[in-house]
């Protein structure tokens, strides 16, 4: 160990400071870190059910799509001449 003189003792107190603020950081430093791991997975969830939302309205419109496309491919006359074939056979 050093002797004591004044030189000695200042460097002693600067090191000690030096230590104590680094301990003294850690818990703020640690809750930072924290916080900052907790915003990021909060936003990387939204961004998910954002993508997930737009992929259903997707396929929503798709399916839409193809049914009135369906709806509109059948024949007209075809569909009435088999209405009417329905109906006569239930009103015998």
């Amino acid at each position: 160990m050093a002797n004591n003189t004044p030189v000695n003792s200042q460097i002693t107190d600067s090191v000690t400071q030096v230590n104590t603020k680094v301990l003294g950081d850690a818990p703020a430093i640690a809750t930072g870190n924290l916080y900052q791991a907790m915003a990021q997975a909060l936003g990387l969830a939204a961004l998910n059910g954002t993508n997930a939302q737009q992929q259903s309205n997707m396929t929503a419109q798709a399916s839409t799509t193809m049914g009135v496309t369906t709806m509109y491919s059948i024949d007209t006359a075809a569909d009435a001449v088999g209405t009417s074939d329905i109906l006569d056979q239930v009103n015998k």
